[in-house]
């Protein structure tokens, strides 16, 4: 099944298969998908406004034929395939502790409908009881095990006596939230113990370091906070299930914000180590991966990669690691004198094998030197990449190494940023930014006394985005009104922080719907 890909956004969007902004499946999407090295798809399927009332909750005849349209054709593409109940659990399956009877019936129900719909299917078809199972009103975690426990071997049972090929189908059981903290782990584990079925598969969800995955509290880069993570998070599913015989598919993964609708959250270069990290940690601990997709990776409507480098760190960690290097960016000043420069290379257990801009290789020497680890690029060679030295991104290089894909580093030219005076109201609020080439990575918000301003209020550093958002475009920062809605009143020191290490304060004054900006 490795590697695996989310049909996300598509069968699980409420209403219906478009409402969320992607195109009609066809056969060409999923045949291009395959085609790609993919091996297994995941097709989330929410089936709440697609079938009639209790008691029979009967599905509707054209959504189960739909479903099996697309189930058929994925399998006639050789994919391995998983559907499952999706958005349900939020929307109604989490009511479980107060009305057990009620949903029970539900949830039974479309199971017994779906499975008796696909028991003569192929075996490469999987059934997941629940997506990312949560529960409303209960007293703990004790009791949400019990729920879950419960959901999950009812589940087992009814398929496993629906007969056909449904008798010894893979199922998929997740974890409460699909999370892998131990905690979960080992519920589950009791679950798979007490059914003692030899088919059954475990199912976690990686989103990756949170502060990260969101770019909050500082998490702008792939540090040791997000590799400890990483390693922790697939320890523990390797140790409590894989070394036991029992598989384990990262049913979703991703970082949660790295969006084509929101660039900039994301440094390019520092997903391309996650990206390498995942693929290299997974594969060693033999983990099924399969990608979270809503649209952001792959474009349905041209069937091309956002971003083909991406595409290609994804592909090369399925089989091999990649070097990486502390940056994908060198910026050097609009004007007066270039410096030398210097990166730090992770080999990941390859070999640096050069530079290389186009098909010309750089000369090591007169372009660029290595010592240990540390990669410098000459003076003179980055005053030569630099071109005309607009602002931006004047050339683009490669670190080649012994195996896995190049590393991309791109020579951008910039001058320190400036910001100028505004006023708003705490639902429209810009401040006049001239970026000369550089790019926003994150801000602080303290008031007087030094403690954090603004929503998170444990860190200053807020969320991107979510807090405040650059325009490139239009030349400025905008801060939210979600920022504005947990500002007191009063004066609040910003520091914007960019990629070149260049550093700018802000001040802010909010009283009641009126904020005024000034740069002391």
């Amino acid at each position: 099944m490795q590697p695996g890909w989310n049909l996300g956004n598509t069968f699980d969007a409420i209403p219906d298969e478009t409402a969320w902004g992607n195109p009609l499946t066809t056969q060409t999407l999923l045949h291009h998908v395959r085609s790609q090295g993919y091996r297994s798809i995941r097709i989330p399927i929410t089936w709440s406004n697609h079938h009639g009332p209790a008691p029979d909750y009967v599905i509707d005849t054209a959504w189960l034929n739909r479903v099996r349209q697309v189930v058929d054709w994925s399998l006639a593409e050789d994919f391995y395939v998983m559907i499952n109940l999706h958005h349900d659990s939020w929307q109604w399956i989490n009511a479980y502790p107060a009305d057990p009877t009620t949903v029970m019936n539900r949830y039974k129900a479309l199971w017994r409908q779906i499975a008796g719909a696909f028991r003569n299917h192929s075996p490469k078809l999987m059934f997941e009881s629940i997506n990312e199972p949560q529960f409303a009103g209960t007293s703990g975690d004790d009791q949400n095990y019990q729920v879950l426990n419960t959901l999950n071997t009812e589940f087992v049972h009814l398929v496993r006596q629906s007969g056909g090929g449904n008798a010894t189908r893979l199922l998929v059981l997740p974890t409460l939230f699909t999370n892998a903290d131990q905690g979960r782990l080992d519920a589950l584990t009791a679950t798979l113990n007490a059914l003692n079925d030899p088919n059954l598969a475990a199912t976690v969800h990686f989103y990756g370091w949170w502060p990260f995955s969101v770019n909050i509290a500082g998490g702008t880069r792939y540090d040791s906070n997000v590799e400890q993570d990483l390693i922790g998070t697939f320890d523990r599913v390797r140790n409590t299930f894989v070394s036991r015989g029992i598989p384990v598919i990262i049913g979703e993964w991703a970082l949660l914000n790295w969006d084509h609708n929101r660039p900039g959250v994301i440094e390019r270069g520092e997903f391309l180590k996650f990206l390498e990290a995942v693929g290299y940690h997974a594969r060693t601990r033999n983990l099924t991966t399969m990608i979270w997709d809503a649209g952001q990776f792959l474009n349905r409507n041209e069937l091309r990669w956002r971003d083909q480098g991406v595409h290609e760190m994804l592909k090369a960690s399925w089989t091999t690691r990649s070097g990486t290097a502390s940056s994908d960016q060198v910026y050097v000043p609009r004007t007066g004198t270039i410096a030398s420069q210097s990166l730090t290379l992770n080999l990941n257990g390859t070999t640096f094998q050069g530079l290389r801009q186009g098909s010309a290789n750089l000369t090591q020497g007169a372009d660029y030197t290595l010592s240990g680890n540390t990669l410098t690029l000459t003076a003179s060679a980055l005053t030569r990449l630099a071109g005309n030295r607009a602002y931006g991104v004047n050339s683009a290089i490669e670190a080649r190494f012994s195996q896995g894909v190049p590393w991309p580093i791109s020579i951008i030219s910039s001058d320190p940023p400036t910001q100028a005076a505004a006023t708003g109201t705490t639902t429209s609020f810009a401040i006049p930014t001239q970026f000369r080439g550089d790019q926003l990575a994150t801000m602080e918000a303290k008031y007087a006394d030094g403690s954090a301003a603004g929503p998170a209020n444990w860190t200053p550093f807020k969320e991107f985005w979510q807090h405040f958002q650059p325009d490139y475009n239009a030349n400025t920062i905008i801060l939210k009104p979600e920022f504005f809605a947990e500002v007191n009143d009063g004066r609040v020191t910003l520091t914007f922080h960019f990629w070149s290490g260049k550093q700018l304060t802000y001040y802010i004054t909010k009283s009641g719907t009126t904020v005024t900006g000034s740069t002391n």
